[in-house]
């Protein structure tokens, strides 16, 4: 058996709760993807404006899937924009922005690309730059850093098409 070269890493499941403080997300349930380079943020209602020269997005965010509420508006400087390839092969050019994210009582600042998530079963993906380096990622695990509660949340049935 291979030992890992620094066995003191935390171990995180495939399926995690993790903190955008800085954007106002309490809570977002993401799937830890290490097939995907940079991490990925539900996002619409997404509109560009100039904030002192510089570029900013507003966007909001539904933090829990298939939940109408909370809607959380936020704000974050343009750090790039940029051409993703989705894993059915669709490519399209998405705003970069940077945020800190929280998980397992760590936080540290990433790269999130804002995409139209609303199909899937996560509203965010915590690529591999994002981990790399932080975390053992067990693929048998969920929620290896703890479970959130269910507050107050107003479920939208959605349809699904094929």
């Amino acid at each position: 058996m291979t030992r890992h070269k620094d066995e003191r890493l935390p171990v995180i499941g495939w399926r995690e709760w993790v903190s955008l403080g800085e954007l106002g997300v309490d809570q977002i349930k993401t799937k830890i993807d290490t097939g995907a380079r940079t991490s990925a943020l539900h996002a619409f209602d997404v509109r560009q404006f100039t904030d002192h020269g510089t570029p900013h997005v507003a966007f909001i965010v539904h933090p829990r899937q298939r939940y109408r509420l909370p809607a959380v508006e936020c704000v974050a400087e343009v750090q790039d924009m940029r051409e993703v390839t989705s894993s059915s092969g669709h490519k399209d050019v998405r705003y970069v922005i940077s945020t800190d994210v929280s998980l397992a009582g760590l936080t540290w600042p990433i790269e999130i690309t804002l995409a139209d998530r609303d199909p899937l079963g996560f509203r965010m993906l915590l690529g591999r730059q994002a981990v790399r380096d932080r975390f053992l990622i067990d693929p048998g695990s969920s929620f290896m850093a703890g479970r959130k509660q269910k507050t107050g949340l107003t479920k939208v049935k959605t349809e699904r098409t094929s």
